[in-house]
């Protein structure tokens, strides 16, 4: 299907209560082991702010981890937040020209339905490589053994095994009744605009969740959220959103501040990232060390710098 011309304007949605997801990082001690208990306080306090964590997901080394220490993680969320809500990733690691491997999705969702989280389903390149109707048979399938579940459009600059979809397929995905919503990581606007318009047409109660870190004013236009960028300051972004809601024009200014620490962030090579997050919440005091995975890119010592100079900007618009 052919999308019309967007009126970016006609999008914008004031005072809607917006949804937003976290991606929680998965901190590491200096001996290189996981830090189960930053990462339990971590997951509290964005869901104390008002926000749903999402654990094993990129931001939380998701792909980089092995089934049993992705299950790991699933316990310690759930024991951590004692029965409130998460969602987590569903990886299926496999090579170009594989088929799509059912029971492999099958049994890495299992553990997150048993545990009580909604799967947010990664691609792969048996997914992504089906034709549009028998991919939204394959999202059909998965929707059968879990009560709901979360889609997942990643463009290739953040994994080689990701796709955007057509227009048609997104139309066919939005029909598969379990999918509750899908993140949208093409970081480009106006492909977001076109599957808002859609969804508003087509589906009023799926939720587009946009994944674009460098652009998430998105909201405005009536995206949700599920980023990386808010595992920084869940809190800011609680108030950024509880903003929006109220009509309160202090959202741009503290939109502007944390879209600012994006672009610090999210600049090529876009996975390290996830280093300055750990930076930012070692100079927040939230965990004692900052390395990350070892197969993980990492930052310049000078990103601590900047990273310093927004945590006391951020506290400073707090102190406001």
């Amino acid at each position: 299907m052919t999308a019309p011309a967007i009126d970016p304007i006609a999008m914008l949605r004031p005072r809607r209560k917006i949804t937003g997801i976290s991606a929680i990082l998965l901190p590491f001690t200096d001996a290189g082991d996981f830090d189960w208990a930053g990462f339990a306080a971590h997951c509290v306090r964005t869901a104390d702010a008002g926000l749903t964590p999402a654990v094993n997901m990129d931001t939380g080394f998701g792909n980089l981890l092995s089934h049993e220490d992705r299950v790991r993680v699933l316990d310690a969320t759930r024991s951590a937040l004692g029965g409130r809500p998460f969602v987590a990733g569903v990886f299926v690691g496999d090579t170009p020209g594989a088929p799509f491997a059912r029971e492999a999705y099958l049994r890495a969702m299992a553990p997150v339905v048993e545990r009580g989280g909604t799967p947010v389903i990664f691609q792969s390149y048996g997914l992504t490589g089906l034709p549009d109707a028998e991919l939204v048979a394959a999202y059909e399938e998965i929707g059968k053994h879990c009560d709901g579940f979360i889609g997942f459009e990643l463009g290739t600059m953040f994994a080689p095994f990701g796709k955007i979809y057509s227009l048609d397929a997104y139309r066919g995905l939005m029909g598969v009744k379990k999918c509750l919503g899908a993140k949208h990581s093409s970081l480009r606007r106006e492909l977001e605009w076109q599957r808002l318009r859609l969804r508003d047409a087509v589906r009023p109660d799926f939720r587009v969740y946009t994944g674009n870190d460098l652009a998430i004013d998105m909201v405005m236009y009536g995206s949700d959220y599920l980023l990386g960028l808010s595992t920084f300051a869940p809190a800011e972004f609680a108030k950024r959103d509880q903003f929006w809601q109220s009509g309160d024009p202090r959202f741009y200014e503290l939109n502007d501040l944390l879209q600012y620490l994006g672009f610090v962030a999210f600049r090529d090579p876009v996975p390290a990232y996830k280093h300055d997050a750990a930076m930012f919440l070692k100079l927040r005091g939230w965990v004692g060390c900052d390395a990350t995975h070892p197969d993980s890119p990492t930052r310049p010592d000078s990103d601590r710098d900047l990273l310093r100079d927004v945590a006391r900007r951020l506290a400073a618009l707090a102190r406001a």
